[in-house]
């Protein structure tokens, strides 16, 4: 009788080590990259967004990025500026703001004008799909 109660308690024990075991997961592309202190995606997707502006300030552990000054050549008369907000570490819509401001130049002096809200909303959604882009290749491979 006591050895049956050994072998069926040493059996217990080993039936429930033998159970489901917490593994880590290769995630290859989370949605939450903190190596820079923000969504590395958000990050670089901005960047790539506002690469043919010239920047004045970028601070990826604060998530900031403030552009310049930019005219269109094709429209020298009106300049924009772009300050671009990563407000979180993990790659969601409402973790990216973005602001602009608009000036015009109105007899030689640079005059602020309103900016479109659709302006700032094409923006941001061109940087949430850029950075679903680069997420997406990094799971693939």
């Amino acid at each position: 009788m006591v050895v049956r109660g050994i072998m069926i308690g040493a059996l217990a024990v080993l039936a429930t080590g033998c159970g489901k075991k917490d593994r880590p997961k290769a995630d290859l592309a989370a949605s939450r990259v903190t190596t820079i202190g923000v969504n590395a995606y958000l990050w670089r997707a901005s960047l790539d967004a506002l690469s043919f502006m010239p920047l004045l300030q970028t601070d990826s552990n604060g998530g900031v990025i403030v552009t310049d000054w930019y005219a269109n050549p094709k429209n020298p008369g009106e300049r924009v500026k772009v300050t671009v907000s990563i407000l979180d570490q993990d790659l969601r819509a409402d973790a990216l703001r973005v602001a602009a401001s608009r000036q015009v130049s109105q007899g030689g002096q640079w005059v602020d004008a309103p900016v479109q809200a659709a302006t700032v909303q094409k923006l941001e959604d061109i940087i949430l799909t850029k950075a679903r882009d680069l997420r997406r290749a990094a799971i693939s491979g």
